[in-house]
């Protein structure tokens, strides 16, 4: 069951959500925003044909083409931004496939999912600026009707909400609603589902939308207006935005050009629903391409579009420096903003990713270029895109000087070895049995070297291993490409976590213990599942089979009733083994975004009957032995049963199945 749900629950998304505000008109009158007269901006330095859109053109046409293809995306578009002007804009293929609609590039909307938090941490650095918002505060100084539950003593502060190491993580269930009516107002939201902070403040990398979401709620609080209209009126409005939102849907006429989002299944584009989202500051924006492209010139001229000016340039710079990192060689982190470091080039950014949605938006400060890119289903394309930009436009020159190897011993080596897991995954609800998926395996390789790889059972060879050259005794470079991959140690010394071992971005994973490993879990969950089936036939089946032919229904003469219960402990705990995932599958498992079904908190009920059920077990069992009631092979069958229902309540536990944990 744990191994159905690993890939049933592979597709709950990463999502985040909306706010039950009122639905104020676009065409409001502009708020009045410092003006400055228009000055020159500094140009780019030279790339070979970037002058010239018409080449750049058949650059882009050749890429995004051959990406719609093969990876079955309907629709794209891609904005790129140079020297504080729009330099190349275009749509490609459908936004709506039934009704043959195009993609116009100022006219389709695309749901751009967790660029959303550019926005939020934008607005959050204009309270800033005007001294509403500390950065450095707690964050409960700010909250009134709830609290961040956090057992450190080192307090989560305002600004590490931006660079998500506040230490809470990821929540997946409950994301969303079914229509804007049953949206939740977003300080009602968090004040019952925001996750806990469970790794100390400011010393882990922990993704997580619902840090944006709090922010977002901060922005609410401090402003004194809802966060959608604070969004529109201090951001959409001043950088003529006029055709993107956060409300869910669009407001009329935006919502008829709001790109269909797709997933493509059995030869055929298939429509998947519009997703009202709980957590709106993270992941609710709608907008087109050329919108986004000036809001890429407004962080490229330092806070300033046209005659309109959203932040100072000493607070733009202080949103894209890196503030926090795992390892000085290793790429960080501003303030929302993710480095990424590509042909000795530092482009900071991010990627939206949303059921039937995926974008992403790069910057290149010292170059004064951004690039913004959508589509109206997941593609890759954003990467790919962005790499052979850089190998044509931004050649590595002079190559850097290798870094010397050094040798480790066995013992250094063997230090490192193990399985390690994503930090991002959602610790607090069931949701957790999606954590293998991001599971790594780090063994020694030759020469002296390790090896990254992933579970072959979940991955099918989907991430391709990586080979790490030792450069420090805690830092390795990747062969595959010339990145960094660093370790840490927890407080005892021991070795905790590895960072940045397979992505140009950063990411933390943390050590698991060897009963988490997949195959120990899947060995547990079958050994349970063999003896409770065993169970189910001895102590329910056939008894049941002997009455239905009119025999007395008695298993054995002594207790008799220690074997139904036996069968009742096995028959349950198949029923939820086989139930549970069955019941996601059939219902869709993507709709716990909604919520939890019924049928779910029904079956969850079964452990718990399970868990009182086996503790009788061990009671029965006891005297079994004590009294020699059964034969030696009696004893120890029944003993088996026992076993494996006690071993079952940890198990349960640690996957938060135990109970209504969601």
């Amino acid at each position: 069951m744990i191994g159905i749900l690993f890939f049933s629950m592979s597709g709950l998304p990463s999502l985040a959500r909306d706010v039950n505000v009122p639905k104020f008109p676009l065409s409001e009158p502009q708020q009045q925003q410092p003006t400055e007269p228009k000055q020159p901006v500094i140009t780019s330095p030279t790339a070979p044909g970037l002058s010239n859109p018409q080449e750049f053109e058949g650059f882009v046409d050749k890429i995004i083409n051959e990406e719609i293809s093969k990876s079955h995306v309907p629709g794209a578009a891609i904005s790129v931004v140079k020297d504080g002007k729009l330099f190349f804009a275009k749509g490609y293929g459908y936004a709506n496939v039934e009704k043959n609609i195009p993609v116009v590039i100022d006219k389709t909307l695309f749901r751009v999912a967790s660029l959303s938090k550019l926005f939020t941490a934008t607005a959050a650095m204009q309270l800033y600026e005007r001294g509403k918002l500390d950065l450095d505060a707690d964050i409960n100084k700010y909250l009134t009707s709830f609290q961040l539950e956090n057992p450190f003593p080192e307090p989560a502060k305002v600004a590490q909400l931006m660079t998500h190491t506040d230490g809470t993580t990821k929540r997946r269930i409950g994301l969303a609603a079914r229509t804007a009516a049953q949206m939740k107002p977003l300080g009602d939201y968090l004040s019952k589902y925001m996750p806990p902070v469970v790794w100390q403040p400011g010393k882990l990398y922990s993704y997580s939308s619902h840090s944006t979401a709090l922010l977002g709620y901060l922005v609410e609080k401090v402003s004194g207006i809802p966060f959608v209209e604070y969004i529109d009126k201090n951001i959409l409005q001043p950088l003529q935005m006029g055709r993107s939102t956060f409300l869910q849907p669009p407001p009329q006429p935006l919502a008829d050009d709001l790109a269909v989002g797709y997933q493509y299944q059995n030869g055929q584009f298939k429509a998947v629903p519009y997703l009202y989202l709980n957590i709106a500051p993270a992941a609710s924006m709608s907008t087109t391409a050329t919108d986004m492209a000036n809001f890429m010139i407004a962080h490229l001229q330092y806070g300033r579009y046209e005659n309109s000016r959203i932040l100072e340039e000493d607070t733009v710079q202080l949103m894209h420096k890196q503030h926090f990192t795992h390892h000085p060689k290793l790429p960080g982190t501003g303030y929302s903003f993710r480095e990424r470091l590509e042909n000795n080039i530092r482009v900071i950014g991010h990627l939206g990713s949303l059921r039937g949605y995926f974008s992403s938006l790069t910057l290149m400060p010292e170059q004064n270029i951004g690039i913004f890119i959508a589509t109206n289903s997941f593609s890759g394309v954003a990467g790919k895109f962005l790499t052979q930009f850089l190998d044509r436009y931004f050649p590595v020159a002079n190559k850097l000087t290798p870094v010397k190897p050094i040798a480790l011993t066995e013992e250094q080596l063997n230090r490192l070895t193990g399985t390690y897991r994503d930090l991002e995954y959602p610790r607090d609800t069931f949701a957790k049995v999606t954590a293998p998926f991001k599971h790594i395996n780090i063994k020694k390789g030759e020469n002296g070297t390790l090896t990254i790889s992933t579970p072959s059972l979940f991955f099918l060879g989907s991430v391709p291993k990586h080979t790490l050259v030792p450069v420090e005794p805690l830092l390795f470079n990747r062969v595959e490409d010339d990145a960094f991959t660093a370790f840490g140690e927890d407080s005892r010394g021991n070795i905790a976590f590895v960072f940045n071992p397979l992505w140009s971005k950063i990411g933390a994973y943390e050590r698991i213990p060897w009963y988490g490993t997949i195959w120990v879990q899947l060995g547990i969950v079958g050994f349970c599942a063999i003896v409770f089936l065993s169970a189910s036939i001895v102590g329910l089946i056939v008894p049941l089979i002997r009455r239905l032919r009119g025999k007395s229904f008695i298993v054995e003469q002594k207790f008799s009733s220690a074997w139904v219960v036996a069968g009742m402990v096995g028959t349950l705990n198949l029923l939820f083994l086989i139930g549970l995932p069955l019941s996601l599958w059939l219902i869709g498992v993507w709709k716990l975004v909604y919520g939890v079904p019924g049928i779910v908190v029904a079956l969850l009920c079964l452990p718990l009957i399970t868990t009182v059920l086996a503790l009788v077990l061990a009671v029965f069992t006891g005297l079994a032995w004590v009294n020699h009631t059964w034969s030696f092979i009696k004893r120890l069958h029944y003993s088996l049963i026992t076993l494996a229902g006690l071993i079952f309540i940890p198990l349960l536990a640690y996957w938060n199945l135990l109970g209504f944990q969601f």
